[in-house]
């Protein structure tokens, strides 16, 4: 496989650990952040001291915030920026596009007011540039431990499969699998419902509930990701592979997870507004949660614990009371989907 130039948009914790497994394969590596003060303190330091601390970061790897540079003459952009913020970050970057260069996307997020997903929004907005295809890299894969050289998996999914099959090579080492998947929509969808789940998980963990309540949680959680993602189209098989169930166990029992780290505060008490200033970075799982009840009420699914969550976030709930209306709801099969 010959060497690719890669950029990289965005340089938080995800961002990192892709730029750390590309780099470990011969690419030709560079990473852009949106905030100058940020990249400068990372290039002094070599070590993103907020978002990655301990990890240095290898002198092959060059960083910059300038969108001339990070666009020169890159064969593969890799988009690692929050979902809400894919829209306008892209847009400084509208007719400075390389040619040709394919773009994957690693965000898990729906996008508010569009209900649109990442690769969406981005072929939303770079019509007109001649961009190739699009791609999106999702799966269980806690940045952290990626940036450990620890064992993960993960699918590539495109509509474009020589696209999937050529970003399965460049991203595969000895310790990152990756494998191809043609669902773009079930692997977008899974990823970004997950997060919703992961909340709920972490609230029940700061309420002390215990695993019992929090398998159950794992396994309805999957229900109401199935049935969502069979009625905007997804292939039902999607969410039972590893960008689905597998995804999902990883973020409700991860101790460093984001999404699961705020819903533990959320469940001891603390704000909202001051859960997002203690996590660091973007918890994708508060924004999602209203593109998720919005979809969700457009087509008419019934979603209680993201209603439950949405409730505890948005309406003042108290998580006790919000676990005390799923455990009160009326007696029913157990329904997958």
């Amino acid at each position: 496989m010959s060497a690719k130039r890669v950029t990289l948009i965005g340089d938080g914790a995800m961002a990192i650990a892709c730029a750390l497994i590309l780099d470990s394969q011969g690419h030709a590596v560079t990473m852009w952040g949106p905030f100058t003060d940020s990249v400068t303190e990372t290039i002094r330091a070599r070590e993103n001291k907020r978002y990655m601390p301990g990890i240095p970061l290898p002198d092959s790897l060059q960083l910059t915030a300038d969108e001339d540079e990070a666009m020169a003459a890159a064969d593969l952009l890799v988009s690692a920026i929050p979902t809400q913020f894919v829209r306008s970050t892209w847009k400084r970057f509208v007719g400075k596009m390389p040619k040709g260069a394919s773009i994957v996307s690693v965000a898990k997020g729906i996008e508010n007011e569009t209900g649109m997903r990442p690769t969406q929004v981005l072929e939303e907005v770079l019509t007109g540039e001649s961009i190739g295809s699009l791609a999106v890299l999702s799966g269980p894969s806690i940045a952290q431990e990626l940036a450990h050289c620890l064992p993960a998996t993960v699918c590539v999914a495109s509509e474009d499969s020589e696209l999937a099959l050529d970003l399965q090579q460049t991203f595969t080492t000895t310790w990152f699998r990756v494998y191809t998947h043609d669902d773009v929509l079930g692997v977008e969808l899974a990823g970004a419902l997950k997060n919703v789940i992961a909340l709920a998980a972490g609230i029940l963990d700061g309420l002390q509930a215990g695993n019992n309540a929090k398998s159950a949680l794992l396994s309805r959680g999957l229900a109401e990701i199935t049935r969502l993602g069979e009625a905007m189209g997804a292939k039902r098989e999607t969410f039972f592979g590893i960008t689905g169930v597998g995804d999902l166990a990883t973020t409700c029992f991860s101790p460093t997870g984001r999404n699961r780290s705020a819903g533990e505060l959320l469940g001891r008490g603390q704000k909202l507004d001051d859960v997002l200033k203690e996590v660091p970075g973007v918890v994708e799982g508060v924004p999602t949660t209203k593109s998720v009840m919005q979809l969700a009420g457009e087509l008419g699914i019934e979603l209680p614990i993201t209603a439950a969550v949405h409730a505890v976030l948005f309406e003042g709930l108290d998580p006790i009371d919000g676990i005390s209306h799923l455990m009160t709801r009326a007696p029913k099969a157990e329904k997958i989907g």
